[in-house]
């Protein structure tokens, strides 16, 4: 287990950075009531995104590693420590520092999920699934995923529409994590000839690029507060039901069900705390607005 657990350590750590620069990137460019396809186009441009997309591309490995490696349900988890490290990265990149609450924050959420895993002690390793368990999956998600695109569309911009676009973010990181199991273990069985021949791996493609769209259209419609946690605990969450439904993983339930809800309410208790620190507000879109006219700068609330 400590293979892919250090894995997935490594795909969070880079998936931080990519976060950071990615805010930073996305916040240069022209806003858009609608979902806008010319967004990826003007991102390129920036150098500082491109960095981030080698960044997420780090990530993709080391969270392969992981998944061929290890249960889903061990892997993705681990990844709600994505905003703590981006915190702590984006203090180091903006030349802030996170505040005692900050810590206390990171240190609710690093605890939460230990208790978490512990309680849930994750076991099973399925490396081939039948399509009967893929259908109804991949149909429910892609339902879900534009039932919340539909959502975004309709509100304004604000708290509603980015956490309808994180947790559609959400859900396509999961669905790309289960997918990209599956191919990983048909690379190791097979070689590479299976691997660009089994449907698995154009679907963590698909879903993969749809993640990215819509978390970077999470980030221009509204605040951290709202987007983080749909996409941290939406991830988390999904990629456990996918765990257990698809690959019939499983975890401890009866009394364990409670330190294991606990440790949840810890995690979402720390997430939602970092979310609304000044730190992560300044990579948010208000911010942005804020800073042009000189009221507020990366370290500092705004008024």
């Amino acid at each position: 287990m400590l293979l892919p657990v250090l894995f997935a350590l490594g795909a969070a750590l880079s998936n931080a950075l990519a976060t950071v620069l990615q805010r930073k990137a996305a916040l240069t460019v022209p806003k858009s009531e609608g979902l806008r396809v010319g967004l990826i186009l003007d991102l390129l441009r920036r150098p500082v995104w491109l960095v981030g997309i080698v960044a997420v591309i780090t990530a993709g490995v080391c969270q392969a590693v992981a998944l061929a490696t290890g249960p889903i349900t061990v892997v993705q988890p681990l990844f709600v420590l994505e905003l703590p490290l981006a915190l702590v990265i984006a203090a180091a990149l903006l030349q802030g520092r996170l505040s005692r609450t900050g810590w206390l924050a990171v240190a609710t959420v690093v605890v939460g999920l230990g208790v978490v895993l512990f309680a849930a002690s994750p076991a099973g390793n399925r490396t081939q699934v039948p399509m009967t368990h893929w259908i109804p999956a991949v149909a429910v998600c892609v339902a879900a995923i534009a039932a919340l695109v539909v959502a975004a569309l309709r509100r304004p911009e604000g708290r509603g529409r980015a956490a309808c676009f994180g947790l559609a973010a959400a859900i396509s990181y999961a669905m790309t994590a289960a997918l990209m199991k599956t191919s990983m273990h048909t690379l190791d069985d097979g070689g590479i000839t299976a691997f660009f021949t089994t449907w698995q791996t154009y679907g963590f493609a698909l879903f993969g690029v749809c993640a990215l769209f819509f978390l970077e259209n999470a980030m221009q419609s509204g605040p951290l507060v709202a987007s983080q946690p749909a996409l941290t605990l939406g991830d988390a969450c999904v990629s456990l039901a996918l765990g257990i439904t698809v690959y019939a993983e499983y975890v401890r339930t009866g009394w364990w069900l409670v330190p294991q809800l606990l440790g949840a309410a810890l995690i979402a208790a720390g997430v939602l705390a970092l979310s609304r620190l000044p730190l992560a507000r300044a990579l948010a879109s208000e911010e942005k607005e804020q800073a042009g006219e000189g009221t507020a700068d990366a370290g500092t609330p705004a008024p």
